[in-house]
């Protein structure tokens, strides 16, 4: 039995160093015992001190073992050399999507991809207020091993603030210039409250929208093992019981009129202005125009336009083919059986929704009665090309850095030209000097499909597109 040693749980080159070695002597998996800490009186590693016969494996694989081995799980050092031992012999296994071992380590991978994003999305500073100069400081438990893999992106962040991150297992700080790394420390180190809280508080009630309330999304997104970190937290309950209550006064009340200059704006465009005329200058004024617009004849038989939302300025677009039956009586876009799922897929993607803004290729529900139902109806080609004015003032005033569109029409109403999905799904399309496209399904394409195999294929495959445009727009690592 062969014993391997490494510096630290996360020592990828040490692991990487001895599995060379082993896997040169012929040392299977089976007879090799991977630990971390040194004993007195053992035997030296079998590891990187001699040189040994060079190999080759998958470049996929070493960014796969770089992320497994900051999983908690006890096996993985094992698994990987398990993987790396079969290489040799199975050089596809890496792209065997059904083998157990690489489903386990795909799995500890993705593990670790979410314990990265909970810690980019949940980390709050606190001020201390006894440092001499002002200083920041957070307590995190991460999921996973993943505080020194973050910590660059908060160097990013915050480079104009001096910053501590405590973790059980490490501890990062940047002083505006370098990035630090001592031992982890007992959560009764984590700082006090500070005097920002309150005003944190204020904000997130006032945001908080009891009209698009799902508890069970809320808990996936945001576990509670996060809260004990989150001021907010303490709000929720009460939000949660009271939400029914608030979203029916919400319906109840009379909605408020734009502002005069906001509708005045709106009318100069809603009436068949020209693409050389004048634009909205604000979304506010796209949202008011859309609601105004009588370019084709799909707003008689609407309940109201459906402008876009999210950040204003958003670097991921994400353009939908039109409103459904719940976005035409709420107002708002993708809250229907379609943007569940796209909710869903954005999360399991990574792609934190609050860096996004959701709209249609074409504002107005286009559908047909059927008794008391109201059946979607395709938007033809004449009244994309006409809703085609305020998806380009939409992207004019967002300026994303990419553009997702979800299926065939919206597709239409980005480029202006029919563009098959199959065909250039995932492919990075250049749409201006800014802009990048890229083509995927549209969600209720994904809930049509009857065939349960495939459907799981084709929505692992959005998934992956999702994950792809957040890439590329910067928000996604």
């Amino acid at each position: 039995m062969r014993v391997a040693r490494l510096a630290s749980e996360i020592d990828f080159a040490g692991w990487r160093s001895a599995a060379r070695s082993l896997r040169a002597e012929g040392v299977e998996p089976r007879a090799v015992v991977w630990t971390v800490e040194r004993e007195l009186f053992d035997q030296e590693p079998a590891d990187a001190a001699r040189q040994t016969p060079g190999f080759t494996v998958p470049a996929a694989f070493v960014g796969l073992a770089e992320q497994v081995i900051l999983n908690r799980a006890p096996d993985r050092l094992a698994l990987l050399y398990r993987i790396l031992w079969r290489l040799e012999h199975e050089p596809r296994l890496i792209d065997n999507p059904a083998d157990p071992d690489m489903t386990r380590a795909r799995d500890m991978a993705k593990a670790v991809s979410r314990a990265a994003h909970k810690m980019k999305a949940f980390i709050r500073f606190r001020r201390l207020e006894d440092a001499k100069t002002e200083s920041y400081a957070a307590w995190f438990q991460p999921a996973h091993r993943v505080t020194e893999a973050v910590a660059p992106f908060f160097a990013r962040r915050f480079t104009n603030m001096d910053w501590t991150i405590l973790t059980p297992d490490a501890c990062v700080a940047w002083d505006r210039e370098r990035l630090t790394v001592s031992e982890g420390v007992d959560p009764a180190d984590a700082p006090s409250e500070d005097a920002q809280e309150d005003l944190w508080r204020t904000y997130y009630a006032s945001i908080f929208n009891p009209a698009r309330l799902n508890p069970k999304q809320m808990r996936q997104e945001m576990p509670k093992r996060y809260w004990r970190n989150l001021p907010e937290a303490a709000l929720i309950p009460h939000m949660i019981e009271t939400a029914q209550e608030r979203a029916s006064a919400m319906v109840a009340s009379t909605p408020r009129q734009p502002s005069e200059r906001v509708l005045k704006a709106a009318l100069r465009h809603a009436r068949d202005a020209s693409y050389e005329g004048a634009i909205p200058k604000r979304l506010s004024e796209v949202a008011a125009g859309v609601n105004l617009c009588r370019r084709c004849e799909l707003w008689r038989d609407a309940t109201q336009g459906v402008p876009g939302e999210g950040a204003e300025h958003a670097p991921l677009m994400f353009v939908g083919e039109q409103p459904g039956d719940q976005e035409d009586l709420s107002g708002h876009p993708f809250v229907g059986p379609a943007g569940r799922m796209f909710d869903k897929a954005l999360a399991e993607a990574g792609v934190p929704r609050d860096r996004t803004f959701v709209t249609n290729a074409v504002k107005h529900f286009k559908h047909e009665l059927r008794g008391k139902r109201r059946l979607h109806k395709t938007p033809d080609r004449g009244e994309v090309m006409s809703c085609r004015w305020w998806l380009d003032a939409e992207r004019r005033l967002l300026r994303p850095r990419v553009v997702v569109m979800l299926g065939a029409t919206a597709a239409l109403g980005v480029i202006g030209e029919p563009t098959p999905i199959a065909a250039n799904r995932g492919k990075p399309l250049r749409l201006s000097d800014r802009e990048q496209g890229l083509v995927t399904y549209h969600p209720s394409f994904l809930l049509r499909l009857p065939d349960e195999t495939k459907k799981a294929q084709a929505y692992a495959a959005f998934v992956a597109d999702l994950r792809q445009a957040g890439r590329l727009a910067g928000i996604v690592t």
